[in-house]
């Protein structure tokens, strides 16, 4: 007798949301919806994507996602926009991967170009002041958030935990580069799968998911589309050098090689192949290179611009398009000031973002050739501890400047925000988009009522 099979119930719970491949028309609407709500830097974006991919739609399995996080942390630029593109691709090919990428950027890039002629035009906005406030306390929540859910899907034993430590003390009290403690972690992942293999190789997918509706999970078989071939790099490669260096020539051509937006897309694509570590292990080149020898932007506009960028939606890196939007406003000739600054914002984002394509489609598909090597495993595994380490750092640094801030008292109200907010996600599961809407409305009525 069968009568006490379940199946007849699962099918209700399962099958509309995870029981078939997504259309490209569906995937657009998320990574829209993605590119609005990608609050709180890589980590917090990170988070997003997992609980909404992995968790909540099952478009893709705990493996394959940590599998694809682990290349793009290793890769120069914004990770978080590298894994969107990388799953992008993985579900609808080359234009998944594009239209995934470029949605996570475009609409902080308008955000931001918004906000960066309001600072030219008019100088300190007291309400945008206001509601930054209560975002980012809610911003710190979501990091630590993070912290939490990625360290319990690798933290799986004393090892594990062991790597986790050692890169924090790295990066927190030795200011170890992130490149190296990286690498470092990479390398005893290699190595220790050798001799210890069952500690070393903890990311796994969860094949009892994967069986239950995940459309992409370790079982799997490669599409054709993910398979390398010399043919599909060398298109890769003239596609996307291409597009990447002709605007920078053409801005050339027109205006001089002497000009400012010439020597943004220069300085900028270089800048792009640097960025090991994200935002934060670039932030000191591009400020250095931006205030002292160029003359951009000055040292007080470059920490107004971190702080437009750490509150707005998508990549940290997204400070750099407000550096050339303030560099083109500064120095417009021969156009007027906005149209250069409008010019010297695009030509960074595109020379920024651009690359990371690049990466991506040529580097993915060998990548997920080797899913089965256990070494490669061991090393993801390693890395990804490390990566604990290295967000929790940034979590406590993000925490110093917003609730005790230097020269001033304890920011109460951000310490009650940010407690609330991370109770509320972790054990009532608060939606991302009403956090951040109700944090930043919070911070605004505060503003106005309790500090007039």
């Amino acid at each position: 007798m069968k009568t006490k099979t379940p199946e007849p119930e699962v099918p209700p719970v399962e099958i509309p949301a995870t029981g078939r491949h997504p259309s490209f028309t569906e995937a657009l609407r998320f990574w829209l919806k993605l590119g609005f709500i990608s609050f709180g830097g890589p980590t917090g974006q990170i988070a997003i994507m997992h609980a909404e991919l992995v968790e909540k739609r099952r478009w893709i399995s705990e493996g394959r996602f940590l599998h694809a996080l682990n290349y793009c942390m290793l890769l120069p630029g914004p990770e978080a926009q590298q894994l969107a593109t990388y799953i992008g691709w993985l579900l609808h090919k080359t234009w998944g991967g594009i239209v995934a990428g470029a949605l996570f950027v475009l609409p902080s890039a308008l955000i931001l170009w918004g906000l960066s002629w309001i600072y030219v035009a008019f100088g300190e906005v007291k309400w945008i002041a206001a509601v930054f406030d209560g975002l980012k306390p809610a911003v710190l929540a979501i990091v630590l958030v993070a912290v939490r859910r990625i360290g319990s899907k690798v933290l799986k034993n004393e090892i594990m935990w062991a790597i986790a430590v050692l890169a924090f003390v790295a990066i927190f009290f030795f200011q170890l580069p992130f490149p190296i403690i990286i690498l470092a972690a990479g390398a005893i992942g290699f190595l220790g799968e050798r001799v210890w293999k069952e500690k070393f190789v903890v990311l796994k997918g969860h094949g009892g998911k994967g069986e239950s509706g995940t459309v992409i999970d370790d079982s799997t078989e490669a599409a054709a589309h993910t398979r390398p071939s010399w043919m599909r790099a060398l298109k890769v490669i003239a596609v996307c050098g291409t597009l990447w260096w002709l605007p920078v020539f053409a801005v050339g051509a027109c205006f001089g090689y002497d000009h400012i937006l010439f020597k943004q897309g220069l300085f900028f694509s270089k800048a792009a192949m640097m960025t090991f570590g994200g935002a934060y292990a670039v932030l000191p080149y591009v400020s250095q290179q931006a205030v002292e020898n160029f003359g951009w932007v000055s040292a007080p506009q470059m920490l107004d611009g971190l702080g437009l960028a750490e509150t707005t939606p998508g990549p940290l890196i997204m400070v750099l398009q407000f550096v050339g939007f303030l560099g083109g406003w500064k120095f417009p000739e021969p156009l007027s000031p906005l149209a250069t600054a409008t010019l010297g914002a695009l030509i960074t984002t595109w020379t920024t973002f651009l690359p990371c394509f690049l990466w991506i489609f040529l580097g993915a598909p060998h990548i997920e050739q080797m899913r089965g090597n256990t070494k490669l495993t061991a090393a993801l595994s390693a890395i990804t501890a490390a990566v604990v380490g290295v967000v929790l750092n940034l979590a406590i640094w993000f925490g110093l400047h917003v609730l005790f801030p230097t020269g001033a008292p304890v920011n109460w109200f951000g310490v009650v925000v940010s407690a609330a907010v991370f109770a509320g996600i972790v054990k009532w599961k608060w939606d991302v988009i009403p956090v951040v809407l109700g944090a930043g409305t919070l911070g605004l009525i505060y503003k106005l009522v309790v500090q007039p």
